[in-house]
C-alpha cells in the first residue's frame, strides 16, 4: 500500500483515523484557511479539504493523501474553533437549545495519479437549553478551544445535546470514517483484508 498521510494537525482527527488500523504519517499541511466572500459552508470546507491534500502532496508526491476540514452552521452562521474560554462561552450560549449543523469536507488524493476523490459530510447536533454556569463548568472540564463548535463530542460534551442526527458520528471529530472507507476502497485500500 502507498504511504499514507493525514494532512492535520488534529490529534482528535489522529485518534480517529488509528480505529482503522492503518499505518499513516501526520502532516500539518500550511494554508490560509479563510472563507472566500460569498462562500458557502459546505463549499468552504470542501475546497479546503482538497487544498490541504494537495498541499502535502508537494512533500509526498508517491502517497496517498486525506485531507479534512470542518466547520459549524448554527442559525446560517459559519462557528469556527473558539480559540479562547470567551468565543467559546458565546458559541455555546448562541447553540444554547438550537441545531447545529456540521459540515466535514474530506478529501482522498492519490500524489502518484494525481486523483482526487472528495465529498461533504453533514451532521447535526441539537443542544440542551444550557445555562451561563452548566457552559463555563463544561468548558473548564474538557477546553474544547480548538474545537469546531466549541465541544468534544467524544467526552463530556455529549452532554450538551438531546440529539445527533447523521450517518457518521466520527464525522463530529472531523474525520468521516464511513465515507473515508468508501474512498479508500476506490484507491484499491480494503481496510478489511490490509494484513492478508
Amino acid at each position: 500500500m502507498q504511504t499514507l498521510i493525514l494532512g492535520s494537525s488534529s490529534p482528535f482527527r489522529a485518534e480517529v483515523l488509528k480505529k482503522l488500523g492503518i499505518d499513516f504519517i501526520q502532516h500539518s499541511p500550511d494554508i490560509d484557511e479563510s472563507a472566500l466572500e460569498g462562500e458557502t459552508a459546505p463549499s468552504l470546507v470542501e475546497r479546503l479539504a482538497k487544498e490541504k491534500a494537495l498541499a502535502i502532496a508537494k512533500d509526498y508526491p508517491e502517497a496517498l493523501i486525506i485531507g479534512s476540514d470542518q466547520v459549524a452552521v448554527i442559525d446560517g452562521k459559519i462557528l469556527g474553533k473558539p480559540g479562547n474560554h470567551e468565543t467559546a462561552v458565546k458559541q455555546l450560549l448562541s447553540a444554547s437549545g438550537k441545531a447545529a449543523t456540521f459540515y466535514t469536507g474530506l478529501a482522498l488524493y492519490n500524489a502518484q495519479s494525481q486523483t482526487m476523490h472528495h465529498l461533504v459530510e453533514p451532521f447535526t447536533v441539537h443542544f440542551r437549553s444550557l445555562s451561563e454556569k452548566q457552559i463555563h463548568f463544561y468548558l473548564k472540564q474538557e477546553k474544547p478551544y480548538q474545537c469546531a463548535g466549541s465541544f468534544k463530542s467524544e467526552g463530556l460534551g455529549i452532554a450538551l445535546f438531546t440529539k445527533l442526527e447523521g450517518d457518521d458520528p466520527n464525522s463530529l471529530i472531523g474525520l468521516p470514517l464511513i465515507k473515508l472507507i468508501e474512498l479508500l476502497n476506490k484507491e484499491g485500500v480494503d481496510v478489511l483484508q490490509l494484513n492478508e
